[in-house]
C-alpha cells in the first residue's frame, strides 16, 4: 500500500514537472516570437531610417540647390567692385534709442530712414518725376541733431 501510494506521488510530480516544463516553453516560444517581431520593426525602422537619410542627401546636394537658385531666384553674379576696404565704410548710424523710452523698438522704428546707398541686395529707390537731386539732398532727417 504505500509502494502505491509513493508512486501516485511519484506520477504526480512527473505530471506537474511536465506542465510546468511545457509552462516554460510556451513562454519561451512566445517571447521568441515577441523578439521576432521587434527585431522586424527595427530592421523596418533602419530600413527607413536609410531611406530618408539617402532622400536627405539628394535634397542637401548643392548641384541640385544650385539649379533651383538658379531657376527661381534672379541672383546676379558677385562683382569685385561690391567689395570696400574697412577704411571706406560708412560711419556707424547714431544711437535711437532714448534711456527713458518705454518702446526703444518702437523708437528705431520710427526713426528709420531709406538707405542712401544702393548695394547688390537692395533695389534702388524709385524717384518721382518731379523729385530732382538738389530736392533730395535738401531733405533734412528728423533725428539729425541726436
Amino acid at each position: 500500500m504505500i509502494l502505491r501510494i509513493l508512486n501516485l506521488v511519484v506520477i504526480v510530480a512527473l505530471v506537474m514537472a511536465a506542465a510546468y516544463v511545457y509552462r516554460i516553453k510556451f513562454d519561451s516560444t512566445v517571447q521568441a516570437e515577441r523578439l521576432a517581431k521587434i527585431r522586424s520593426e527595427v530592421r523596418r525602422e533602419r530600413d527607413s531610417i536609410a531611406a530618408l537619410r539617402a532622400e536627405w542627401g539628394e535634397l542637401d546636394n548643392p548641384a541640385r540647390i544650385e539649379a533651383l537658385a538658379k531657376r527661381y531666384l534672379q541672383l546676379k553674379p558677385v562683382a569685385p567692385p561690391q567689395f570696400n576696404s574697412l577704411d571706406q565704410l560708412p560711419d556707424r548710424p547714431p544711437q535711437f534709442i532714448k534711456p527713458d523710452s518705454e518702446d526703444p523698438i518702437g523708437v528705431m522704428i520710427e526713426n528709420l530712414e531709406e538707405p542712401d546707398t544702393v548695394t547688390g541686395s537692395v533695389a534702388a529707390p524709385a524717384t518721382a518725376p518731379s523729385e530732382t537731386a538738389g530736392e533730395a539732398g535738401a531733405q533734412v532727417p528728423a533725428n539729425a541733431d541726436r
